[in-house]
């Protein structure tokens, strides 16, 4: 035991050597740039969280409260960290100090396993499954067994209008958010980092991802999918910081937008009884913006807009206590004359294409912005 604890003492005392010996370079490098006093002097002001808050205000005409769930993933970084590892992105040399940059940002690094598939959670069973794309590969299915249907389709996954109604009983899928807590980098560092397949071999240096590791295929997979065209009327972009996020949302639906979003995960993978059910009125005209996680060292978001959609919102209750569990945002797509024949909520529901209008619910930290007015 004694050993043990000593064992623990002496790891907490290098680490430590190691964050003032970082900071310390970050100091010195600050010092030895040009201008970078005077910079260093206008950042260190304000924190990423604290001008977060003053571009939201900016940006946004309404006085609706900020949204928690959007705010509680904004960056850590002090003003001062923040414009350092900015300094060592703008340079180059982010990669030489990844641990701390790792650890004081709130970043996923250091999955250098080797891995013949990646197994990631991507949140991609909503935007692509749920919007008409194609359906997610099986690894992304997390379901289990007894929930499972036509061609390992989750129960509860898609259903009918008509079955969002106060006082129905229906299954509710797993929509448990499984991806590592991580959070958005500042503008000023995401915007500064490669993003795109033709730049991964750079990525792969900066996050020091082994050839064949895991790391490197949850990029290569991630920046794939927003590269990748989308679906007919969709207009989608990936988001690497949530002043992107704020931009993207207000380029379409205007600046007196808010945040919805499912209020948890509490009900998953069991019967739920619907409550207290709310349209969201102008949904359908206003094209809303959803935004789903996906996999990456960092929070990254694809987020995207359909015409021809209802927005909802329902108190989930206990089918037995009738106590409130959850408070659910769902989408009901009314326009799927598009999509495949052989997609999965047509298996689900036995119908096919433009014969139904099909929905689901919004995934635990999947985001919808809708215009504030409705």
């Amino acid at each position: 035991m004694h050993n043990s604890f000593s064992t623990m003492a002496l790891t907490s005392l290098l680490h430590l050597l190691l964050l003032l010996s970082s900071l310390h370079v970050l100091a010195t490098v600050a010092r030895a740039t040009p201008g970078a006093d005077s910079l260093a002097g206008e950042a260190n002001s304000i924190s990423p969280k604290a001008y977060l808050v003053h571009y939201w205000n900016k940006q946004i005409t309404n006085n609706l409260p900020k949204p928690p769930i959007l705010f509680s993933k904004g960056s850590p970084l002090t003003a001062a960290s923040a414009t350092i590892f900015a300094e060592f992105v703008a340079k180059g040399a982010i990669s030489d100090h990844l641990l701390s940059f790792c650890e004081e940002a709130q970043l996923l690094c250091f999955m250098n396993s080797s891995s013949d598939g990646v197994a990631a959670t991507n949140d991609r069973k909503a935007y692509q499954k749920g919007y008409g794309g194609p359906p997610a590969p099986p690894d992304t299915i997390v379901a289990t067994d007894d929930m499972k249907v036509n061609g390992g389709v989750e129960q509860g996954e898609f259903f009918r209008e008509s079955m969002l109604k106060s006082g129905n009983v229906i299954p509710m899928p797993d929509i448990r958010d499984n991806l590592p807590k991580r959070s958005f980098l500042p503008r000023c560092i995401s915007s500064e980092l490669p993003f795109s397949t033709s730049k991964l071999a750079e990525l792969k240096q900066i996050f020091h991802a082994i050839e064949n590791s895991a790391m490197g295929k949850i990029m290569a997979q991630t920046l794939g999918e927003c590269e990748g065209a989308g679906v007919q009327d969709e207009t989608k972009r990936c988001v690497a910081s949530i002043e992107d996020m704020i931009d993207f949302a207000t380029s379409v639906l205007g600046h007196d937008v808010m945040v919805r979003s499912t209020e948890s995960a509490r009900g998953s993978k069991q019967e739920v009884l619907i409550g207290l059910v709310k349209r969201i009125e102008g949904s359908e005209v206003s094209k809303p913006v959803a935004c789903h996680q996906s996999l990456f060292p960092y929070i990254v978001y694809y987020c995207h807009a359909f015409p021809n959609v209802r927005v909802y919102e329902a108190d989930i209750l206990d089918p037995k206590s009738k106590a409130k569990i959850n408070h659910g945002v769902a989408i009901c797509h009314m326009n799927t004359s598009t999509w495949s024949p052989t997609h999965e909520s047509f298996l689900l529901l036995g119908s096919g294409p433009g014969q139904i209008e099909v929905c689901h619910w919004m995934y635990e930290n999947s985001l919808i912005w809708t215009i504030a007015k409705s």
